[in-house]
């Protein structure tokens, strides 16, 4: 997730299905899950994926890649892999979506350009193959624009609607970018990264009936502080030297030091909903990307607060132990 404000307009990728995962979690009470992710802009994709790999809770079916270079953030989630110990877990290439104007700067381009090319399938397909076989079974994670959902609502919605539930990172109910865990004054939405970039795919994920749990601006802008990023960079597990690399380089490429966690709270939910207590509402987008509450049936369970302290202790201790 990247906070940026851009206009957005679609080219075309696809390609063919590809095999599911071996050697994972296979206990009965692990929620298959796929994880949709613009991985390499800012570095919370990685850190969410991060929890998620070192969470028994999880089966993980694959990994699929979202807006802009896609085949290049596919390279970089394979290396990713791979370093933390998980080379078995499928990646797919999502379509491809640019911004309509201004450069889309993947901070983290030169970790992807240092794995060699290879023909990898096609995300939407893999998607809708996996549905098929674990209908109402599958958790999808949303933690980039939503042009793969929107795509597999286009190729087979039927299929798509037999999805168990979607958890997104996305929108700004209350509360825009503030760069705090908390409220400080008065606040005030503003259109969000992965909602704006493709307005027409997320206004269909919020109408296609598959139960929806959000986590927006509201509750998501909690920073990985110094103190952390020290114990964590200082694990030295393949994982978090990983972790470690990417860090850096978006430090570099950002001229920024400390990250924001948007995408691993939506992770951190999925598996511990404690952590971000959920409020049901209706949410509409506008044309502008803004996430609007208003009345009515609701569509969306919403998360607007959640709590920092029982976050960071579910998460280092998940990530590097106690």
């Amino acid at each position: 997730m990247v906070q940026m404000i851009a206009v957005c307009v679609l080219a075309q990728g696809a390609q063919p299905g590809m095999a599911v995962p071996r050697g994972q979690q296979t206990g009965s009470a692990a929620e298959l899950v796929i994880i949709d992710t613009d991985i390499g802009d800012d570095i919370d994709d990685a850190m969410a994926i991060g929890l998620a790999l070192e969470s028994p809770e999880l089966k993980i079916l694959g990994i699929t890649t979202a807006w802009g270079n896609t085949a290049l953030r596919a390279r970089m989630m394979e290396r990713f892999l791979r370093e933390a110990g998980h080379p078995e877990i499928p990646v797919g290439v999502g379509q491809e979506k640019y911004p309509a104007k201004g450069a889309l700067t993947v901070s983290q381009a030169k970790y992807g350009e240092r794995e060699p090319e290879k023909q990898l399938p096609g995300a939407v397909e893999f998607l809708l193959e996996q549905i098929r076989k674990h209908p109402g079974e599958i958790t999808l994670i949303a933690i980039g624009p939503e042009t793969n959902l929107g795509a597999a609502m286009d190729r087979d919605a039927e299929t798509f609607r037999k999805l168990k539930r979607i958890v997104l990172m996305g929108g700004s109910v209350y509360r825009g970018y503030d760069g705090f865990a908390y409220p400080t004054g008065p606040v005030k939405p503003m259109p969000e990264w992965n909602i704006l970039c493709d307005v027409e795919a997320a206004r269909k994920v919020f109408a296609s009936g598959v139960p929806l749990f959000v986590m927006p601006l509201d509750s998501t802008q909690i920073k990985l502080q110094e103190l952390e990023r020290g114990r964590l960079f200082a694990h030295g597990s393949g994982l978090t030297d990983a972790l470690t690399v990417l860090y850096h380089q978006w430090a570099y490429g950002t001229k920024q030091e400390t990250p924001t966690m948007f995408d691993a709270v939506a992770v951190g939910y999925a598996i511990r909903p404690e952590l971000c207590p959920m409020k049901a509402m209706r949410l509409r987008i506008d044309e502008d990307g803004s996430t609007k509450a208003e009345e009515g049936v609701a569509n969306a369970e919403v998360c607007l607060k959640s709590d920092s302290d029982a976050f960071w202790e579910f998460y280092m201790g998940r990530v590097v132990g106690r």
